[in-house]
């Protein structure tokens, strides 16, 4: 009986000494985390620094710290764990780019970026190999997001982060394909099935996160929360955006496709449908979950590249380290520009217009800003060569600790480089250009576009003068008639009127809608 107590004291000890431990390093991760935030800030205006290298390097200096500290025993605070990343911290990060994306800009070059995402996968994923091909073929999403800005490259930005959207379902036919199909005997009936493989995967990946946007703009819409709380409307939009993710999960479905296209849909419809106040809290809170998460993203890859555990089984043979890493990093370069300029080529056959082409500048920013390797290559390194973060084989230790360099290096070298490429190959247009040109529906922009298109027209300053006539006359005796103009005539008369949107925003007496409304008609008369 004795012995009993002294095994629970002894164990309680323990576990009150793990909780501390636990709770210091979470303390002291979130510490690190403010002080990511303060410097960069203090560097917003630096043209070579961005947020992903300052937390990289924040983390690089706290690993070498608690490496001293702990006499070479640990770098780290936290363990990597792939759930941690997977079901925490992506989910906020793809919705809220999908919930953010300039729709317009994303869906008229679908075409193109479904080419990149698809083709280009599977021919880097060949060059690099099927070995490791998962890993290292597919462009890093969140890597895009912290490298390219939307507003300044809107064009650039829809093509390179939709690229990465659509790696991922590609990515996860690859791995299936190569645990289920025989690849050494390829025939017909293989290829097929893995075409249709695809089909089925990104089908039913969009149409679950459409229908998980969808849902909820009408439930927001019939229920109108807003008449009582405004808190319970934004935490639904949380919850069916991370619902969706998570049945995509369940079902082996493309998550990542899942809920970024749930963020598209909710920015549609359930965004409108909400209170003013919602609208601001949901737009801030979304991109500040996702601007923490990747931050946290960043940090953590820092100070892991820096654990002992790996890097003893490689220290003896640093020759072997060197030339695996640069052959990782050169197939990764070969990879990204064999399907980069072949697929801008064929893309620019279909393109009429030249302004829609992709010049041979946007295609070197299009493969340089692809080239950066990050949190996502080394967690599906982590799920693919470890258990639980851990190993003992020294090949996988090998693999592992080659991943981290080729994303130490891409993340810094091509991340520093990123902005200054960017200015050099595609200067910026003046201030005031660039916010008429920024948004699509604006009166000074719908002008100027006329003006950019016409040949020979006069300006006439005076007043309220009419810019570019001749074109305004042949817009409205010939008007354009695109996809988009088909679309926007069937969301109008079907989708809005049942689920909401701009222009079809609910109405209730007694609400904040009602009270805006009564505001603006007594100002107004």
């Amino acid at each position: 009986m004795a012995l009993d107590m002294e095994g629970l004291l002894l164990n309680t000890k323990l576990l009150v000494k793990s909780d501390y431990s636990y709770v210091a390093s979470i303390t002291l991760f979130v510490a690190l985390l403010c002080a990511c935030i303060v410097i960069g800030h203090l560097l917003e205006e630096n043209r070579w620094m961005n947020e992903s290298i300052t937390a990289l390097f924040f983390g690089l200096i706290s690993g070498v710290v608690i490496l001293l500290t702990t006499k070479g025993k640990s770098s780290r605070i936290l363990v990597f764990s792939e759930d941690l990343f997977f079901i925490y911290l992506l989910p906020p990060i793809i919705f809220n780019a999908g919930f953010q994306v300039k729709k317009k800009q994303f869906f008229r070059n679908f075409l193109t970026i479904m080419m990149f995402g698809v083709a280009g996968t599977l021919i880097s994923f060949t060059i690099i190999s099927f070995a490791i091909g998962a890993i290292f073929s597919a462009t890093d999403s969140v890597c895009t997001l912290q490298v390219l800005n939307q507003d300044e490259t809107p064009f650039l930005y829809s093509l390179v982060f939709g690229e990465g959207v659509a790696n991922d379902a590609t990515s996860v036919v690859l791995f299936n394909a190569i645990q289920k199909f025989d690849l050494v005997h390829l025939d017909a009936v293989i290829v097929l099935q893995l075409i249709g493989n695809f089909f089925y995967l990104f089908v039913t990946s969009t149409i679950l996160g459409a229908v998980a946007g969808l849902l909820s703009a009408y439930i927001i819409k019939k229920l109108y929360f807003g008449r009582h709380s405004t808190d319970r409307e934004v935490s639904l939009m949380m919850l069916m955006a991370y619902l969706s993710y998570m049945i995509a999960q369940l079902l082996d479905l493309s998550s990542i496709l899942t809920v970024f296209f749930c963020g598209i849909v909710m920015s549609h419809y359930t965004w409108h449908n909400v209170t003013e106040s919602s609208r601001t809290t949901t737009k801030h809170a979304f991109a500040t979950l996702s601007f923490i998460s990747e931050i946290f993203l960043f940090l953590y890859v820092g100070m892991d590249a820096l654990d002992i555990e790996k890097w003893r089984f490689v220290s003896d043979s640093p020759l072997k380290q060197v030339s695996l890493s640069s052959l990782l990093l050169g197939l990764v370069l070969v990879g990204r520009a064999a399907f980069v300029f072949p697929l801008s080529f064929l893309s620019n056959l279909a393109k009429k217009s030249s302004t829609e082409k992709i010049n041979f500048r946007q295609q070197v920013i299009i493969w340089w800003a692809g080239l950066m390797r990050g949190a996502v290559s080394i967690a599906l390194a982590y799920n693919q060569f470890t258990r639980a973060g851990h190993t003992q084989l020294r090949s996988n230790a090998i693999m592992i600790t080659s991943t981290i360099t080729v994303v130490l290096f891409s993340t810094v070298v091509f991340g520093l480089l990123t902005k200054p490429l960017i200015r050099l190959l595609l200067p910026h247009p003046p201030k005031h250009l660039s916010s008429m040109s920024s948004d699509p529906l604006s009166p000074k922009s719908f002008l100027s576009r006329l003006l950019e298109s016409g040949q020979g027209s006069e300006i006439e300053a005076a007043g309220d003068s009419i810019i570019g006539l001749p074109n305004l006359r042949m817009l409205l005796a010939k008007p354009y008639v695109s996809v988009h103009h088909h679309w926007r005539r069937f969301d109008d008369s079907f989708m809005r009127p049942v689920f909401g949107g701009r222009g079809f925003v609910p109405f209730v007496l007694g609400s904040p809608t009602e009270r805006t409304y009564l505001a603006e008609t007594s100002i107004n008369e």
